[in-house]
């Protein structure tokens, strides 16, 4: 690789594949999601992701090249690393949180990659192509905020669910000490009535 223009094309081939990627991976996000707010948030960055995979195309177009694939191993490990949380035994506010963990990893891997190629396409006076870049930069943005503002309020009810599973264990427990402490008081005096 001789150009930036060289590396730009590079990248974008990633980006691609790192986006074709994502159009099979968030289905299963939305699918394992309990949070309504959530799901729907997956399901509609999926018409934006199969949006940015046309937006990607154009680019190719517009640098004279066929839109090519370049494995992305990045993505690859993120969607993986997804694909292992929603496979643990979790309850829903704590799995719908390790969701929205991984997918704002996915969120911020877009966004510096569309960040970069939008600005060395700028740079290269290719002002039509960092256009399409920049409009996919500003919806991955977009994307990340929402998964920041849903995530807050699930996590929220995630603490409040765990705090009153934890005081009803408390109560569980002392419930059960107070039937230990009868128990042993009974035949403690049932020992002293023998012993008189």
């Amino acid at each position: 690789m001789e150009s930036i223009r060289e590396l730009l094309l590079e990248e974008i081939a990633d980006l691609y594949d790192a986006e074709k990627q994502l159009v099979k991976a968030l289905p299963k996000m939305a699918k394992a999601s309990s949070n309504e707010q959530l799901r729907e948030a997956f399901e509609s960055h999926l018409e934006q992701t199969r949006g940015h995979v046309q937006r990607l195309e154009q680019v190719f177009e517009l640098l004279d090249k066929k839109a090519k694939s370049k494995p992305c191993a990045a993505m690859k490990g993120l969607v993986e690393e997804g694909k292992e949380t929603m496979e643990e035994d979790l309850s829903d506010g704590v799995m719908d949180s390790a969701i929205i963990c991984a997918a704002q990893k996915v969120e911020h891997y877009e966004i510096a990659g569309y960040g970069t190629v939008s600005a060395w396409a700028r740079s290269l006076g290719l002002d039509e192509v960092a256009g399409l870049l920049e409009e996919t930069l500003a919806e991955e943005k977009e994307a990340d905020e929402k998964l920041t503002q849903v995530g807050g309020e699930v996590f929220t009810e995630a603490e409040a669910g765990q705090q009153e599973g934890e005081e009803e264990d408390e109560e569980e427990q002392i419930g059960t000490r107070r039937k230990g402490v009868a128990t042993r008081s009974k035949g403690n005096g049932r020992t002293k009535r023998r012993a008189s």
